[in-house]
């Protein structure tokens, strides 16, 4: 996997592209994260597991925000483009309320003014190198480009919730903003594609597990500190999360 990042332009709303290839083919698990992504495959065949249901990958699709993590099938011989958009970028190239993808992954010619984009599928495999396949999709999405006003009440509480590592009760964070909680709620589902609750969720468990990773031991006190107070309560959120118990879960391959 590569990471590359984007152009000037782009920048406020793309946070980065991978150029994901599997020569011998891999499953990986990927944990759910805090943007919504589009992934473009230009060679290949992919497909994921969530919630024990397995499904195939359309050549270029949108996935919205998740509660929990899907195995990802990367078969022989794949090339794919993933697109990591800021946690209030995509709002800029989707017409469509963002929360109606929130645990979806659907094919982008489902989505207004994407309609036509088989051009862009068969220019994609035509490419040589990845920055020619970059070039190509930086150029789609200039073109898709809405330039709406930044939502500063809603910047503000993506910060004040990484902050918290998501321990922030969203009673307490509109207060803080000055706004009613339904207010901030439906300003936040807009931008983001999820309940600020949801989105602090991922990052308080995203949280646990990046402080996890290097003092397995102390799970249970870093759970605590997160506001769980019950082991079975935390066992289950993590299981949710991960499709893993704890103790599977940081026994398991490599993770995304």
């Amino acid at each position: 996997m590569n990471v590359h990042l984007p152009s000037d332009l782009l920048r406020p709303y793309v946070h980065s592209y991978r150029i994901v290839e599997s020569v011998h083919g891999q499953v990986n698990r990927v944990l759910p994260a805090t943007s919504l992504v589009m992934a473009f495959r230009y060679r290949g065949r992919v497909s994921y597991e969530a919630n024990h249901i397995k499904s195939d990958l359309s050549t270029m699709v949108i996935s919205g925000l998740r509660k929990s993590g899907r195995l990802m099938n990367y078969e022989k011989a794949t090339g794919n483009i993933v697109v990591l958009f800021t946690e209030t970028g995509a709002s800029a190239f989707i017409k469509e309320p963002l929360h109606e993808l929130f645990e979806k992954s659907v094919s982008l010619d489902n989505l207004s003014g994407y309609r036509d984009i088989t051009q862009l599928e068969d220019k994609l495999a035509e490419a040589n190198n990845d920055q020619q396949r970059i070039r190509l999709i930086e150029q789609f999405l200039l073109i898709r480009l809405q330039y709406i006003k930044p939502d500063g009440l809603t910047n503000h509480a993506l910060r004040h919730i990484h902050a918290s590592n998501g321990s922030l009760r969203i009673k307490e964070l509109a207060s803080l903003l000055c706004i009613s909680q339904d207010a901030l709620e439906k300003r936040f589902r807009k931008v983001v594609g999820v309940a600020p609750k949801q989105f602090a969720n991922i990052i308080r468990m995203k949280s646990i597990i990046s402080r996890s990773e290097m003092k397995a031991h102390r799970l249970n006190e870093l759970a605590f500190n997160a506001g769980y107070f019950d082991q079975s309560h935390f066992n289950k959120d993590f299981k949710t999360f991960t499709g893993l118990t704890p103790t599977d879960f940081f026994r398991s391959p490599v993770f995304w």
